[in-house]
């Protein structure tokens, strides 16, 4: 006779119920091909949590899918058909949508990449590729992207020294920016220039504006031609590069009204570049104030050629050539000196400009506008206190101490 044997003691003797034995023998499957090795091709989980997928290919040369997957078997799909194309025969090497692998990738041909690829003023291209040449790139041109650590920066930052306290905050700062940008192409999981503040520089020297008996002596103190670029730097707050590329036309006598369309620069080879002002809100119409409006025309009638595209200030020696630094500088300084300010800039005629403005009671939107200024912040950059502002507040609070006496 047969004995039937209870579930319990199928168990218990070593035999399993069928049901039982399917779940355990798809368990053991699972388990041996999380463990299995991969016997081609490369899988990496970036911190996105999407997956990267790579392979060697028939050159030895490793190579990126051109975009990352979802899951890791839409990856395996991807090498699967790169795989059958090189058994096939019908492989090709990819072109430059897929490129190397992360751990290749050197910070130079990185850096490179990304400097093209950037949407970028002709004047910041060539200050970023100075930058780069000279502070950067001696140090980590040939390093991996994946081997740059913090502390690999650190060390690059302490070695710059603070000789120059902004070279080596706008460095600093280019190194963070391209970095941030390779986390964000997944070719390194975190940015490491983690060194709080060193992007930001403290003002060198207090600037103290051009008052305006100052401002008077030195428009008097320079050439007549001159004279009409001191006294829109100072009432205006111009930029010199703004100034410089002024033209007839951009004057409207009528209307009293400065057109900043354009601006020149100068990059460290020399080269002369006319392009927009320094941001978008750079382009803008500015009023000159009335009691300029003789010295406008006389200067105009004087040393400005008829042609509507004649400039206001050109060189010296080239009606059609733009008026190098140099040459404003040779003429400035003496005037600096004359009205008992040896330490005064050209630019800082733009802080008596802001001063001046804020105050006729120019609110911050208004500054902005006529700074051409993009934020707040740029603005208030130039917002200084005024020494006879600040006199007039101290006779009123001495009205108000008589006021209250007994």
């Amino acid at each position: 006779m047969y004995r039937l044997t209870s579930a319990r003691e199928g168990t218990r003797k070593g035999s399993l119920m069928p049901s039982q034995y399917q779940q355990r023998s798809r368990a053991r499957e699972g388990t041996r091909s999380r463990k299995a090795p991969r016997t081609w091709g490369k899988l990496r989980k970036l911190p996105s949590g999407r997956y990267q997928a790579s392979y060697v290919g028939p050159d030895n040369a490793r190579h990126v899918a051109p975009y990352t997957f979802d899951t890791v078997a839409a990856a395996d799909a991807w090498l699967a058909a790169r795989r059958t194309e090189i058994s096939g025969g019908s492989w090709v090497r990819p072109a430059v949508a897929e490129r190397p692998a992360p751990e290749l990738v050197t910070f130079g041909q990185y850096a490179d990449d990304w400097l093209t690829g950037r949407t970028l003023k002709p004047r910041t291209r060539a200050e970023y590729r100075t930058m780069l040449d000279r502070l950067i790139l001696p140090r980590f041109e040939r390093v991996p992207l994946v081997d740059i650590d913090p502390t690999v920066v650190r060390s690059w930052h302490s070695k710059m020294g603070d000789q120059a306290p902004t070279q080596r905050a706008h460095a600093y700062s280019l190194l963070r920016t391209i970095l941030s940008t390779a986390v964000d192409d997944e070719l390194i999981p975190a940015n490491p220039c983690r060194i709080r503040g060193a992007g930001g520089t403290k003002r060198a020297r207090k600037i103290e504006p051009a008052t305006l008996d100052q401002l008077a002596t030195i428009a008097e103190s320079v050439p007549t031609r001159y004279k009409l670029l001191v006294l829109l730097a100072g009432w205006c707050a111009l930029r010199f590069g703004e100034l410089a590329e002024l033209r007839r036309q951009d004057v409207e006598v009528e209307r009293g009204i400065l057109r900043v369309r354009r601006a020149v620069a100068r990059t460290a080879d020399g080269a002369v570049i006319v392009g927009t002002p320094k941001s978008d809100a750079g382009v803008r119409d500015v009023t000159i104030p009335p009691h300029l409006m003789p010295a406008v025309v006389a200067h105009l009638g004087q040393h400005v050629r008829r042609e509507q595209d004649a400039l206001l200030f050109p060189a010296a020696g080239d009606p059609n050539a733009h008026m190098a630094p140099a040459t404003l500088y040779r003429v400035f300084y003496p005037a600096r000196e004359a009205a008992g300010r040896p330490d005064l800039r050209f630019h800082d005629l733009r802080h008596t400009g802001a001063v001046l403005a804020a105050a006729t009671g120019a609110t911050l939107a208004d500054l902005m506008a006529r700074l051409g200024h993009s934020t707040p912040g740029a603005a208030m950059r130039y917002q200084h206190a005024s020494a006879d502002r600040d006199r007039v507040i101290a006779e009123a609070l001495s009205k108000l101490a008589e006021a209250s006496a007994p």
